[in-house]
């Protein structure tokens, strides 16, 4: 008898793990499909367009959704404030625990053609920000472009300031 209910339990195991299995593959296909469409529904107005012709999947590049966080923080340098007065977009393209680090890493990217400036962060990061707007779309259109001319910052983001 304990067999028989061991075996039936086994049996309905697998059958759920299957099913469960078979669900997580069919949300991961539509996942990148949902984040498209809201994509385009917030930062542009769809026309309709004749299809186009697939590129080869080595060409295509498909546009990362860009990370956003708000927080308080504090420049580092006291005459960055004065600079940036008014921006309440930054770009950033790294963020460290410590200083000596951030200022590394701000010593790294001037030669790249970035003009690079630290912010201490109210959460006791200090993030490394190439550039900063007064407008959020401009942000992110350079938060787009760096990521296409400099691969390695695939990782860079937008802070806004509280």
């Amino acid at each position: 008898m304990r067999r028989i209910i061991f075996g039936a339990f086994m049996i309905s195991l697998l059958f759920t793990g299957c099913k469960s299995m078979q669900r997580m593959k069919n949300n991961e296909a539509a996942l990148p499909a949902k984040q498209e469409q809201a994509e385009t529904k917030v930062f542009s107005v769809a026309e309709p367009q004749a299809p186009k012709e697939q590129a080869p999947a080595a060409t295509q590049t498909p546009i990362k959704p860009v990370r956003t966080q708000t927080e308080t923080f504090t420049f580092d340098q006291k005459d960055d404030a004065t600079k940036y007065q008014g921006s309440s977009f930054f770009v950033i393209i790294g963020s460290f625990s410590s200083v000596e680090n951030a200022n590394k890493y701000k010593q790294e990217l001037i030669p790249q053609g970035f003009n690079p400036i630290v912010l201490h962060s109210e959460t006791g990061y200090y993030r490394v920000c190439v550039n900063s707007y007064a407008e959020e779309a401009s942000a992110r259109q350079r938060v787009n472009q760096i990521r296409s001319d400099f691969p390695k910052y695939a990782d860079t983001w937008l802070l806004i300031k509280r």
